[in-house]
């Protein structure tokens, strides 16, 4: 016969839930100047950092696989996007699928960064500084798509807002302008 346990003499508390990048504005704020800081960073190593030709061939890899792996899980999003707008999923589908496409998205876009910085980008060129406020607006984009994820995930009844819709719509808007912006501009330089 095994004895019980007696019960604490101090009060059960549960542990505190951990604040989360997209719990708040203030959160996804701290995030995005963390980009900042971190693009700008990229930017002065490619400015600073020398590349021999086996690394400058093995980074153009990784970035067009990067494209690859980013720019398809976003296309891929947006079709659930699209497949809950036609009524062929439930809201609840189509936000899990989106869902699991956040780490293929970001890995894609750091990949990106990481690799375009080996590039020797000339920064000087004005088409150059688009690519890079694009790069930068599509972050940005992503990490207020994560908030707006959240708000809609909280809607079990499956209904949306129409501010919810309108300001999905911006978002998938933005994304494909910034993606395709800038895919379009780095054919363009790598064809100078």
């Amino acid at each position: 016969m095994s004895a019980r346990p007696e019960p604490s003499p101090y009060p059960q508390t549960t542990p505190a839930s951990r604040l989360g990048l997209y719990d708040t504005w203030w959160t996804v704020g701290a995030a995005a100047l963390g980009v900042c800081l971190s693009l700008a960073a990229c930017a002065w190593v490619s400015l600073h950092l020398r590349v021999d030709a086996t690394l400058h061939t093995a980074a153009l890899f990784v970035h067009l696989a990067s494209l690859v792996l980013g720019f398809g899980a976003v296309l891929a999003a947006d079709y659930h996007a699209l497949l809950w707008l036609t009524g062929r999923c439930s809201l609840t589908d189509a936000l899990n699928g989106t869902h699991r496409l956040h780490v293929p998205i970001w890995a894609g876009l750091a990949g990106l960064v990481a690799s375009g910085a080996l590039l020797h980008p000339d920064l000087g060129a004005t088409l150059t500084r688009v690519k890079l406020a694009l790069v930068l607006g599509l972050t940005l984009n992503g990490l207020q798509a994560g908030l707006l994820a959240r708000r809609m995930r909280a809607r079990w009844d499956g209904s949306v807002a129409p501010r919810l819709l309108v300001w999905g719509a911006t978002t998938a808007l933005v994304s494909q302008v910034c993606w395709w912006g800038a895919v379009v501009i780095g054919f363009r330089n790598s064809r100078h």
